[in-house]
């Protein structure tokens, strides 16, 4: 077996279900203590963190992921075990092979490599890893980025090893990130019998027209990067469940997941002017859970892509598709920030696999990109 595929498979074998880690940051710096890299365990709550850096010089080079993995689901619906990884016809089982120990086990097959053959590389490589970031994401790396700006260290370049790939490995960079942006919005009326329409204030009826025009209304066209942003109801919760009561109240959660084309203030902004044009009563609570991200073509998108063509023959794609990543955070310390990692078919689901095949070719990318950027 090849080194990613032991470690992959050492990483596979601990149940690291999100916010545990399950001793994979120890089996990773056991890996990295002997390269010379300085390991750094930033614990916060129930949450292990990992900073890990060689060298101290500029530029910085950070490989940034997780650890921690979501439920298996129903065991049994499984062809082994998701904590046994098993190889069956060219591909790795188990839960987070694609979602990303596999993606991990490659940084670090990579690093050794480069070092090994690059002992006084340029600048620094540090590896950023959490167990939060499956789950609600508030002590692991975000965290660790507070830390690092408490600290002035920025860094340079980023590569967040998430499944980013369609049909083939290589066939898609994630160069940014739309925002999410929700709100619960309660809107008042007066509640009473609903045979007295004149004594009641039907919030339902007042909103209606103003959620109308919210879901009408064009926020943006977005740009060459991103697609318009979309403004979405999740849920509407009205009434007390009797069919002859108007209720008081009714709640609507609705999100935002927006482009670099809006800013989370001009949309709240918006957001209050309809609402206030309607003359509604109302309150409205919001929460950001991930600003948008964008890193346009430049050093880091060229090099990753050229490795790509070197390794795969394949012309990769830039995309922002898809929910929120790490790559939020750390984009406050870094300008230029990409995820790439292996096919994103299977992640979350029943038999997670990954090719064995792709994970020697992962770790050649990431190795290919370092000499690129930091070889003596």
């Amino acid at each position: 077996m090849s080194n990613t595929l032991v470690l992959a498979k050492q990483l596979l074998s601990r149940k690291s279900l999100t916010p545990l880690d399950d001793g994979c940051l120890d089996i990773i710096g056991a890996r990295l203590a002997p390269l010379d890299f300085n390991l750094e365990k930033m614990r916060h709550s129930e949450v292990d963190n990992l900073w890990a850096r060689r060298g101290v010089n500029s530029p910085l080079f950070c490989f940034a992921g997780h650890t921690d993995v979501v439920p298996t689901g129903p065991v049994d619906k499984w062809g082994s075990d998701p904590f046994t990884p098993t190889v069956r016809d060219g591909m790795l089982y188990g839960r987070g092979a694609a979602d990303m120990k596999g993606s991990i086990a490659a940084f670090v097959t990579a690093v050794e490599r480069f070092v090994a053959q690059h002992p006084r590389h340029k600048g620094s490589i540090a590896l950023l890893l959490t167990s939060d970031e499956e789950g609600i994401a508030v002590d692991g790396t975000v965290r660790v980025v507070e830390t690092l700006q408490q600290r002035k260290q920025l860094l340079d370049y980023c590569i967040v090893g998430e499944p980013t790939c369609v049909n083939r490995l290589g066939d898609t960079i994630k160069n940014g990130r739309r925002g999410s942006l929700s709100g619960t919005l309660t809107v008042k009326g007066v509640q009473g019998h609903i045979a007295y329409p004149h004594l009641v204030k039907n919030p339902i009826h007042l909103a209606s027209p103003a959620i109308a025009e919210l879901a009408a209304t064009e926020w943006d066209r977005g740009n060459d990067y991103f697609p318009p942003t979309s403004w979405q109801i999740s849920n509407i919760h009205g009434g007390t469940g009797a069919t002859n009561v108007v209720p008081g109240t009714v709640e609507i959660l609705f999100n935002f997941r927006h482009s670099t084309a809006s800013t989370t203030d001009s949309l709240k902004a918006r957001v209050h002017a309809i609402l206030d044009k309607h003359g509604l009563e109302y309150d409205l609570k919001w929460e950001m859970s991930g600003k948008p991200y964008l890193t346009p073509r430049g050093d880091l998108v060229d090099v990753v892509a050229a490795a790509i063509k070197q390794v795969k023959g394949v012309e990769t794609e830039l995309s922002t598709s898809g929910g929120t990543s790490d790559g939020r955070f750390i984009a406050d310390i870094c300008p230029q920030v990409i995820e790439l990692g292996p096919l994103n078919a299977t992640i979350h689901k029943l038999n997670e696999c990954v090719s064995v095949d792709d994970l020697e070719a992962l770790s050649e990318i990431y190795y290919l990109t370092l000499i690129k950027l930091l070889a003596e």
